[in-house]
């Protein structure tokens, strides 16, 4: 088959996947067609609140008990998928909501402080607006059926509507929420805005409440474990005086059991789960169907009860196939567009490989490279992403070690007229060693959340990004000019001429096969409603704000994707890496060393009930979905520079694609 016929088969193949994946999708996200799922967006007080209303046939002549239901922090409203799928096909309406400054919603409040401005009112400025449509149903007396539920921080904002929703009462006479569901949150941050225990306790008043608090939860549950900053430990969260007092202080509570307080119900669920998990987890979603069915018993001729089966995983398996197939059409848009006039400045030819190490030095020293560079983005993670002071320290020292030496070098190389090498080499690590040491002494100030720099998960992993990628060039410079250029390397071998030309196609052919792409998106968001996704790696639509944040954020990641592909470059420049062991230790160099990050943390945590570094709670979230990402990157770094025989289309690609990924995905204050 000639490569006219395979990329062509390979464009098919991937159109298939993304529409065959999201078609079936969508028979599972709208239950076979009984449930109408559309975005609905609606103005309130504190911004403009967007989310994927599911309505179920005949919610519009007979209406129905709701649940309201919303995503943790820096997620999305798909985030609630399983509930919403499980609930609408019961004949439920259901608002899968996203949060002020998440997805789709932006939030107008004032952000002095922007981690208490997008989740105090998410969920009740939600209620209110569903509270007056007509497919909602209301009891004789005026009181809304109406379920509110969240994920982590959407937990809290579920906590405070009932609380807001309570002080309503008081006012009005009626409560508009019905009952309360929470998922992977206490009560620590809604202490924050000023409540007790007992302000919380009392404010479910009647309503039927739940906890879903997971055994593993790397944030919550243990106020002993949160007091010592290290919450990554095993919890048995119903032992608490919290969740005793949210049980109303019965003697000897039981999970899983519904106890009376104040003329309505209350429970404690505790899966053996992770925080992440419970976003894709058959027992939690039985958790909150058995709840539901207990919260509307009264409205069982309403809506379904009984019924314990789920589908909601079709939707996440085939959304999974989409997003393979929107991945894999890079490959052939790209190949097509390298045909075209000027674009064609993409390929270049492409270095040859160079000899095979001969000695075992030379083997040696190669494979520590491979190793260095794979690991020590993950020895670095706490420092570089959550500030840990020794991790910080350790590095700070190494490059006041490393300023002096090559200092000293400079000199003495100028005084005593050496070799030019050594004075390139020793400039240069000064330069960047002097860089590294003002990034890492301004680090509060860099990964503040700003004006120009929206996005808080956004500013921390673009300060490990562009911190990793400083120490990278720190070696490989030392490596190009001590070992590899005596030998005859040059950066011509590492794809690294530079041609304006082949540059600005490079940058142009990864531009529009983006817009191609996230057309493929676009399409299957209007026609479908759905995304691609697996977990916690989502590829989502987006709004101008998004864009706008991109144009910011991607000159951080493209020093990253640029001088990390760089690196894989040099160490697999020679014929051992020929074919998919190449790719192998891409992957590797890439990713490798966070695979064994999770392994160890995670592993500890399960078996001895404390994770490797029990103070790495949302950090090591982020790596979950950091490696995946990082994972094809890596794919597209190997394959793209074989392909154009340059490092610049692969660094472009992955530089613009991920980060808009990131960004589309996350907290993004679009204004402060």
């Amino acid at each position: 088959m000639n490569l006219k016929k395979r990329t062509l088969l390979l464009l098919i193949t991937s159109l298939l996947l993304i529409f065959v994946g999201s078609f079936i999708a969508s028979i599972s996200n709208s239950s076979g067609g009984d449930v109408d799922v559309s975005r609905v967006s609606f103005e309130t007080k504190n911004g403009e609140l967007s989310g994927l209303l599911y309505l179920p046939d005949g919610a519009e002549d007979e209406p129905r008990p709701t649940i309201v239901t919303t995503h943790g922090y820096l997620n999305s409203a798909e985030m609630q998928a399983p509930q919403a799928i499980e609930m609408s096909k019961r004949g439920y309406v259901v608002l899968a909501l996203d949060q002020y400054d998440h997805g789709h919603s932006v939030g107008t409040m004032d952000k002095s402080i922007p981690f208490f401005s997008f989740w105090p009112n998410s969920i009740y400025d939600a209620v209110n607006y569903m509270y007056e449509q007509d497919f909602v149903l209301k009891d004789e007396e005026g009181n809304g059926v109406i379920a509110v539920s969240g994920h982590s921080m959407g937990g809290f904002s579920t906590t405070h509507a009932v609380i807001l929703d309570e002080m309503f009462y008081e006012e009005a006479g009626i409560r508009k929420i019905n009952s309360s569901l929470t998922m992977g949150s206490d009560f620590q941050w809604v202490y924050a805005l000023g409540y007790e225990i007992g302000d919380i306790t009392n404010a479910y008043g009647p309503r039927t409440a739940g906890k879903i608090a997971a055994t593993y939860d790397e944030f919550f549950f243990d106020p002993q474990a949160t007091a010592q900053g290290k919450t990554v430990v095993e919890k048995n969260y119903i032992s608490t005086d919290e969740a005793q007092a949210f049980l109303g202080n019965p003697d000897n509570p039981e999970v899983g059991e519904f106890y009376e307080v104040d003329g309505g119900e209350r429970i404690i669920y505790q899966p053996e789960e992770t925080h992440p998990w419970n976003h894709v987890s058959m027992t939690t979603t039985d958790h909150l169907i058995g709840f539901y069915d207990e919260a509307f018993a009264d409205y069982s001729g309403v809506v379904d009860t009984g019924d314990s089966s789920q589908s909601w995983m079709y939707k996440e398996w085939f959304s999974f196939i989409a997003l393979i197939g929107f991945f894999l059409l890079f490959v052939p848009i790209i190949k097509l567009l390298v045909k075209v006039p000027f674009l064609s400045n993409t390929i270049v030819e492409k270095p040859d490989a160079l000899p095979v190490p001969k000695t075992y030095s030379e083997k040696t020293s190669n494979l520590i490279m491979i190793l260095f560079g794979a690991f020590f983005p993950a020895l670095l993670f706490p420092a570089f992403y959550s500030g840990d002071e020794s991790g910080i320290m350790i590095v700070t020292q190494i490059i006041f070690i490393i300023i002096l030496t090559s200092l000293i070098t400079l000199i003495v190389s100028y005084v005593k007229n050496k070799d030019a090498d050594i004075k390139k080499v020793s400039l240069s690590l000064f330069i960047i060693s002097i860089v590294q040491l003002l990034i890492i002494r301004n680090q509060s100030t860099l990964i503040e959340v700003s004006e120009f720099f929206g996005a808080p998960t956004g500013n921390t992993i673009a300060y490990w990004a562009v911190n990793v990628a400083i120490i990278t060039l720190m070696v490989l410079v030392g490596s190009y000019y001590v070992s590899q250029k005596p030998k005859g390397a040059s950066i011509d071998n590492y794809g690294l001429k530079i041609n304006l030309k082949s540059v600005c196609a490079s940058l142009a052919v990864a531009v529009l096969s983006i817009v191609v792409g996230y057309m493929m998106l676009f399409i299957v968001d209007a026609i479908f409603k759905t995304d691609f996704r697996l977990w916690t790696l989502a590829v989502k639509t987006f709004e101008m704000h998004h864009v706008v944040a991109l144009l910011q954020y991607a000159p951080l990641f493209f020093v990253f994707y640029f001088v990390v592909g760089l690196s894989i470059n040099m160490n697999t420049a020679d014929e051992r890496f020929e074919g998919i062991k190449g790719y192998l230790v891409s992957i590797f160099m890439f990713a490798g060393g966070l695979i064994f990050y999770l392994a160890y943390q995670y592993g500890s945590l399960f078996v001895t009930g404390e994770a490797a570094f029990p103070s790495e709670t949302l950090s090591s979230i982020i790596v979950i979905g950091l490696v995946p990402v990082l994972i094809i990157a890596a794919i597209f770094n190997r394959y793209f520079y074989i392909l154009t025989g340059n490092i610049y289309l692969g660094a472009f690609l992955n530089t613009l694609l991920m980060t808009l990924i990131l960004l589309a995905n996350t907290a993004l204050y679009a204004t402060l």
